[in-house]
């Protein structure tokens, strides 16, 4: 037993002792530190799979919530231009029910005079230099308008 004892003393066998202990500790650590890896990466797919199963089951719907909102928003703005439009459309109507209103918009559209007035029409000289086509059709008389308009079917048959 005293071998045994000296045996079991000596640094020799303390050291190898300490070392099989330490390895021994350092592997239980690690099947740990892998068993909680494993188990957290198992977690981790299972959680990631919900998620994506989740957001492919979700993307459809939200494209089409979000897409029929800017509809609707684009529904209100157009439905805000059209009620401005016949709110002008009702004051032109109003002003075209004045008579004075009208008799002056067919005195400067039509070029019309009152029985006893003489017309004039005034040209001048550097707007004479342009040609007719380019001014505007609410520049030129109406007549001219309409001779372009038969000018240019004319020509679109050929």
């Amino acid at each position: 037993m005293a071998v045994k004892d000296r045996d079991r003393f000596s640094t020799a066998t303390r050291i190898r002792l300490l070392g099989e202990q330490t390895a021994a500790r350092v592997y239980r650590s690690q099947t740990k530190r892998q068993a909680r890896r494993s188990r957290l990466t198992g977690r981790a797919a299972l959680l990631a799979l919900v998620v994506c199963s989740l957001v492919v089951a979700l993307a459809y719907p939200i494209r089409q919530y979000v897409s029929q909102r800017a509809d609707i928003a684009d529904m209100r703005r157009q439905k805000e231009e059209a009620a401005q439009r016949v709110e002008q459309l009702r004051d032109l109507k109003a002003r075209w029910q004045d008579d004075a209103y009208a008799k002056q918009q067919i005195r400067q559209r039509l070029h019309y005079v009152m029985p006893g007035e003489t017309g004039y029409i005034v040209i001048d000289p550097d707007a004479a230099k342009q040609s007719r086509n380019e001014l505007g059709a609410a520049d030129r008389p109406w007549y001219t308008n309409i001779w372009d308009g038969v000018d240019k079917a004319d020509a679109s048959d050929h």
